[in-house]
Formats: C-alpha cells, sequence, structure tokens
C-alpha cells in the first residue's frame, strides 16, 4: 500500500491533485450539511482544508501559491464578468445611495479592526485575517497576503500563515452574524417581512416599469396620408408599434407604413411613452390586435452572430429589409425597449412580429444559435485574466504609504473583467461568457482558493481556537462583523428609511456573503435582496481588496 500513502505523502503534482481534491470534495460535502438551516456551502471547503492541514496533508510551498492565486484569479474574473453589464445601469438607478452605506459598512470594519490590533494587542496579521474572515472576504486575504510580500518579503510567509489562521477563526460567525443581525433589526423595528418585499416591489416597478402594450385608433387629422416613419417625435419616444389594421387587415407596421384616420396601431412601451404617444396619435382601442386573425406570427430569437454585436435594431433595418417589427429586446431578464442607444449584446433575445418567412430572415440575421451560445469564448478569456494580472501588478503611489497600492491578482482581474464585459467586444473578440461556464470557472477558482488557506493554516487551527488568545481572536472577529453591520442597519433604517428587503441585500453584499443572501432570500419567499446584492458588490470587492493591502501598508511599522 506503499504507493497509496505516497499519492498523500509524497509532494509532487499527482500529490497535489489528490490533496486538493479530496479537500474540495469532503469541503463540499460538509457545506450541504445545514444547522438551523443555514448551510456553510462553498465555505466548508476552508475547514476541510483546515482539518486535512491539522492532520499532516500539505502542498510544496510553489504548488500552494500557485493554485491559491490561480484560483482567485478564476473567481474574481468570472465575478466580474457576471455582474460587470449591468453594473453602471444599477448605480445609476439606484445604486449611490446603496453603496455608501455599503462604504460605511467597510470603513466601520477597518476602524475596528484597526482599535484591536492598535490598542488591543492583536498582531497585525491575526488582525488582517480577522477582517478578511469577519467580512467573508478572501479576496481581501489574497490582496493583504500580497501587501506582505511587498513591505516584508522575509516575514512574507509566516505573516500569510498567520493571517490565513485568524481567516479561519472568523470566518463561522462572519457568516451567521450577518443573519443574526438581519434577525434583530427585524425584532428591533417590528418589521413585516411580507409587507416590505411588497413595499421594494412597488418602488422597482415605479423605477423601472415593464413594458406593456396598447392599441390606439387614429383620429389626429394631422397623421392622414403621413408615413409612419416621419410622424414627428414618434422615434424619441421609445415606442415600437408592431402592427396595423384597416378595413379589417392585419399588416405589420414598417416606416412606409401611411397613416388613415380610423387605423389601429399596436404599440409597445413604457406607460408615460405610450401615454404620449396616445396623445398624439387618437384614443386607445378595446381591439386586441395580436388576437386578431391574421398572417403575422411572433418569433423570438437570440443573438448569437458576431456581425451583428454592437449594432442596435435601427442600424440593422429589418423592418425596411424584410418587413419585420422588433417590439423588445430582453437582457439578463430585464425587457428594453429596441432604440437606437441600445446595442445588441450576445445572448440578447430579441423579439419580432412579421409574417414566417419575414422571422425566419430575421432569425438568419441574429443567428438565434444554441450552440455558439453555449461555446465559451477561451481566448478572450486568458487574454483578460492576463490584462487583470498586468492592471493589479501596477504600483499607484499614495500619500503617506511606504509603498504604491496595487490591486493585486484579486482586484486586477475584478476591474478588467466589469470594464470588459461592458465593452462586450473588441477587435474581433467578445467578452460574453455563458452563464454555466462562469459558474464552473467561479466554483472551481474558490474551491481552490479556499483549499489552499486551509492547507496552509491547519497545522495551528485547533491549538489557535483552544487558547486563551484564540477565544479572543473569535471575540475580535465577531465584533468586525456584528458593529458595522449594527451601526449601518440602525443609520439605514431610522435616518434614511430603508427597505428591509434592501438593507437585507445590503448587508450580504456588503459582506460578500452567499449563504447571508440565501437566508434572506428564504426568509422574504423572493429573490428580491438579490439586485440590491448585485448592486453593491462590485464597489465593495474593490473597497475590501484595496482595505486589507490599506491595512497592512498602514501599520507594517508594527511587524
Amino acid at each position: 500500500m506503499s504507493w497509496f500513502t505516497q499519492l498523500f505523502l509524497a509532494h509532487g503534482a499527482a500529490q497535489a491533485v489528490v490533496v486538493l481534491g479530496l479537500a474540495v470534495v469532503l469541503g463540499l460535502a460538509l457545506g450541504q450539511v445545514r444547522v438551523c438551516g443555514i448551510r456553510l456551502g462553498v465555505g466548508g471547503v476552508l475547514f476541510s482544508g483546515l482539518a486535512l492541514g491539522h492532520f499532516g496533508l500539505s502542498l510544496e510551498h510553489e504548488v500552494l501559491e500557485y493554485a491559491r492565486e490561480f484560483g482567485l484569479i478564476l473567481f474574481v474574473y468570472s465575478i466580474g464578468m457576471q455582474v460587470g453589464p449591468g453594473f453602471a445601469d444599477s448605480l445609476r438607478r439606484r445604486g449611490f445611495r446603496l453603496n455608501a452605506v455599503a462604504t460605511l459598512i467597510v470603513l466601520l470594519g477597518v476602524a475596528v479592526t484597526v482599535c484591536f490590533a492598535v490598542y488591543g494587542g492583536i498582531p497585525l496579521p491575526y488582525a488582517v485575517g480577522l477582517f478578511s474572515g469577519g467580512t467573508t472576504n478572501t479576496p481581501s486575504l489574497a490582496a493583504a497576503s500580497q501587501a506582505f510580500k511587498e513591505v516584508a518579503p522575509a516575514l512574507a510567509e509566516q505573516a500569510v500563515g498567520q493571517a490565513g489562521l485568524g481567516y479561519a477563526v472568523a470566518y463561522p460567525f462572519g457568516i451567521f452574524g450577518i443573519i443574526l443581525v438581519m434577525l434583530l433589526i427585524r425584532a428591533l423595528f417590528r418589521i413585516d417581512p411580507a409587507e416590505e418585499l411588497r413595499q421594494m416591489q412597488e418602488q422597482a416597478l415605479a423605477l423601472s416599469p415593464p413594458l406593456e402594450t396598447m392599441t390606439l385608433e387614429v383620429a389626429n387629422p394631422n397623421l392622414e396620408g403621413l408615413a409612419l416613419g416621419s410622424v414627428p417625435g414618434l422615434a424619441e419616444m421609445g415606442v415600437a408599434i408592431s402592427r396595423t389594421m384597416l378595413a379589417g387587415q392585419v399588416s405589420a407596421a414598417a416606416p412606409g407604413t401611411v397613416l388613415r384616420s380610423g387605423m389601429l396601431l399596436h404599440a409597445v412601451g413604457r406607460p408615460a411613452d405610450l401615454e404620449k404617444l396616445r396623445v398624439l396619435v387618437g384614443p386607445r382601442s378595446e381591439t386586441d390586435l395580436p388576437q386578431v386573425p391574421g398572417p403575422l406570427a411572433i418569433g423570438r430569437f437570440v443573438v448569437s452572430r458576431r456581425d451583428v454585436l454592437g449594432r442596435s435594431v435601427p442600424e440593422l433595418a429589418l423592418s425596411q429589409r424584410y418587413g419585420v417589427t422588433v417590439t423588445r429586446v430582453t437582457r439578463a431578464g430585464t425587457e428594453l425597449a429596441p432604440g437606437p442607444e441600445l446595442p445588441l449584446h450576445m445572448g440578447d433575445t430579441v423579439q419580432c412580429v412579421g409574417q414566417p418567412e419575414q422571422l425566419a430572415a430575421a432569425e438568419a440575421v441574429l443567428g438565434n444559435s444554441a450552440k455558439e451560445l453555449e461555446h465559451p469564448q477561451v481566448l478572450p478569456i486568458f487574454l483578460g485574466i492576463l490584462l487583470g494580472t498586468v492592471v493589479g501588478a501596477i504600483p499607484v503611489a499614495l500619500p503617506g504609504l511606504p509603498s504604491g497600492i496595487k490591486l493585486g491578482v484579486a482586484g486586477g482581474p475584478l476591474l478588467v473583467s466589469i470594464l470588459l464585459s461592458r465593452l462586450h467586444h473588441f477587435g474581433g473578440m467578445v467578452w460574453y461568457m455563458p452563464a454555466s461556464a462562469n459558474l464552473v470557472l467561479r466554483e472551481v477558482g474558490i474551491c481552490l482558493f479556499l483549499a489552499c488557506v486551509g492547507l496552509k493554516a491547519g497545522d495551528r487551527f485547533v491549538g489557535a481556537i483552544t487558547s486563551g488568545d484564540g477565544l479572543y481572536w473569535m471575540f475580535a472577529g465577531a465584533c468586525i462583523t456584528f458593529l458595522p453591520l449594527l451601526v449601518a442597519g440602525l443609520i439605514g433604517r431610522i435616518f434614511l428609511k430603508c427597505n428591509y428587503a434592501s438593507m437585507c441585500g445590503l448587508f450580504a453584499g456588503s459582506m460578500t456573503d452567499p449563504p447571508a443572501l440565501a437566508f434572506a432570500g428564504q426568509m422574504l419567499g423572493s429573490d428580491a435582496p438579490a439586485a440590491v446584492y448585485a448592486t453593491v458588490y462590485p464597489l465593495v470587492m474593490i473597497l475590501r481588496i484595496l482595505a486589507g493591502q490599506l491595512l497592512v501598508l498602514l501599520l507594517a511599522s508594527s511587524l
């Protein structure tokens, strides 16, 4: 059986694969176990790594460093590709106040950490680990680890191990502490979650009302004989006219359609825009044109051809070329008006109205190939990772700091992936990642990172938590988690009148904690908190990465 023991103990490529695989398998199995309705999820990999490290399993230093850093790069790059397309829009619509509160939570966490490090006697590496673990943010731990290598290369390996140990000590309460604050705020203010959810949904609809339809009868004499494409102000309204009916004959609307008195127009748009069109055209008709028998059909086609990416629906001229009218574009579950300011992205769903042969021609233009969408674009992924790593290595000098601050392998790929996902396509390459591919990369990356962190700190974990210092560190980590959230929750509820459902998403997002988000979704019976989570997540992730580095750079003299 010596060959079997060699797989676990003899350092090498095969041993690294076996140990990492065992840590991930055991950790994910542990993460499925429910305690009070909550699961550790991927966080279980950290504890399986700690257990294996405690029992003597380890990796070669270089192998462990590579697996940890590369796993982190995959994780943050995938996150950026996921949240990037909607990041700017969410900031515009409702994100500034939410991100301000999330920033306050990050700053309060830094302040509490500094107090424990300066006045509480906790060594800096452990304090930084407690900050990362208490906020369940693994990239900040990685960023701090890189900062240790910059400011104290001789002590870097020891400091990184100590930080990983502090992270592991604080991580459990980092998960449950967020949930505890949610429940405490609910009890303090006697909140009815169902009522808060209803109010949040009403606010969301008011900010971005869904597309609606309306059938209008042409009664404005000034429009008699005028071509539809020449109607003053129609293009600026953001309304799509999909079909018309005159003398019982239903036809697809086109820019050249000549308007006649009594003609019925079927329009799609936002309620306010439809009302403007009603004032211009004439009264509303009770006739439901899509239900009137005729030659027209509806087609829904997914954008999968590269040559249409970045072009708007008016630029494609589907109506002029094929007699097809585009009524709406759906992107990431959101319906959008097909105006000139909306460039098409890979994976968008375009809804068209026309005759079957016309729809077939439009389908050929758009692509509608599920196979093309499912195939990940590997070259742009590695190019993005390369660019992100280069950007992360660029030092930025800040006054008062002993060395320039870097985004590192945690922040660089995250920032670049957000920018590339917004750019979407460039130079013949498409930065589009199918949801399934994104999820695989993200989960593989975080599993590798957490497994390596656990293996690194495992031989000291049990001794740390059973000592007097370990219990004190657990208390410090709990304070780093609990106090900033509680203060922000009280400010948000009393002064800012924040909705409770939004607040739950804010708490989970400000701690970048998926288990807490899952709990909020279960408690509210809705995915509404996830929208707020995604709104604050990118900024919070970058702030926590910078905070991990700043803690090391500002307090480096204590090493």
